[in-house]
């Protein structure tokens, strides 16, 4: 058998496909990165109606984003409207000292879908909202009166990040963060907090290490904590 080199346009025509297909690759590679940043980004989808107003009875109701719609005919003003939050919250009723009154889907149904929510907190002198997350939202503060000590937490290598708030002052705390707010005054303190999520959820940080349900082992959190296990024992009864 006969065997002949490709002609010079033959060897050109090889060459433009290769990097034909090279560029195709690319391009896919870069749609896939795009769609995946897209998908991780959206913690709370956009809407694609004016509204779904939440609903417990499931019958003839469309599941959106964690909460069935209501039927838009039945729809009332009252779906997006929540009373109350010019009431102080009972702080006298906390071990901290703090109260927090948190309007999210749960308390007004209007909000499903719209990735938004809002609370009251309440601060005894020297009250204190303690180390917690909020695993789906970040939260931008407002202090209406008294004296705040606010401040977060990065991720390794754990940096803190504080601030003295005053009346008027604004801080915002990043998402899936730990943070706190203290009254460091000795009047109460009232401020209000917006969350980019319509259920931001809620970790306070000692009592999901020391009160879990079951508990988690003392051995474990001696060892993490660096502490004598009748000390754990003591904390895991405190909650």
């Amino acid at each position: 058998m006969l065997y002949t080199h490709p002609s010079p346009k033959q060897e050109k025509y090889y060459t433009i496909r290769e990097i034909t297909s090279k560029n195709m690759m690319k391009v896919v590679i870069v749609a896939i990165l795009a769609l995946a940043t897209t998908l991780v980004s959206a913690y709370d989808p956009s809407p694609l109606q004016d509204f779904c107003v939440a609903i417990n009875n499931t019958d003839s109701a469309v599941f959106v984003n964690g909460k069935f719609c209501k039927d838009p005919a039945t729809v009332t003003a009252n779906d997006f409207f929540f009373p109350g939050l010019n009431i102080p919250g009972n702080t006298a009723a906390s071990k901290l000292g703090s109260s927090v009154n948190l309007v999210n889907v749960d308390k007004l149904p209007g909000l499903n879908t719209l990735g938004i929510s809002l609370a009251r907190l309440d601060f005894a002198p020297y009250g204190l909202n303690p180390p917690h997350i909020h695993p789906r939202g970040t939260e931008l503060l407002v202090v209406m009166e008294g004296t705040l000590l606010v401040g977060f937490v990065t991720s390794n290598p754990n940096k803190l990040f504080t601030k003295v708030l005053n009346k008027g002052d604004v801080f915002v705390f990043p998402i899936g963060l730990i943070h706190f707010q203290f009254n460091i005054g000795q009047t109460n303190a009232v401020a209000f907090a917006g969350l980019s999520s319509q259920n931001p959820g809620l970790i306070t940080i000692a009592n999901a290490v020391f009160g879990s349900n079951p508990p988690i082992n003392p051995n474990v959190l001696a060892k993490a904590f660096q502490l004598d296990k009748n000390v754990v024992d003591y904390l895991q009864k405190q909650f």
